[in-house]
């Protein structure tokens, strides 16, 4: 089972987010956005909102997880299993 991440801020997300997760669908089994929080930005909306939000645009796609992310980024990666990271 290939599995990949896609990490990002998406604050906010675009449809351009939206069209390289569709497209990484295409190629992967699994895929894994991460929503990750940078102390040294101001965001436009919290994390939480912006998971929910990128969920709400991947209603009814298959093998698509969201979830917030803090620390190291290939920290997560490896939790996940993953051995892809989407960069778009």
């Amino acid at each position: 089972m290939k599995t990949a991440v896609y990490p990002g801020s998406f604050d906010p997300v675009t449809n351009g987010h939206i069209d390289v997760i569709k497209r990484s669908l295409k190629l992967f089994d699994n895929v894994i956005v991460l929503v990750g929080d940078n102390p040294q930005k101001q965001p436009l909306f919290t994390a939480e909102e912006r998971v929910e939000m990128i969920r709400k645009a991947l209603e009814g796609c298959r093998n698509v997880e969201v979830e917030p992310f803090e620390g190291l980024l290939l920290e997560h990666v490896k939790k996940k299993g993953a051995k892809v990271m989407i960069r778009g």
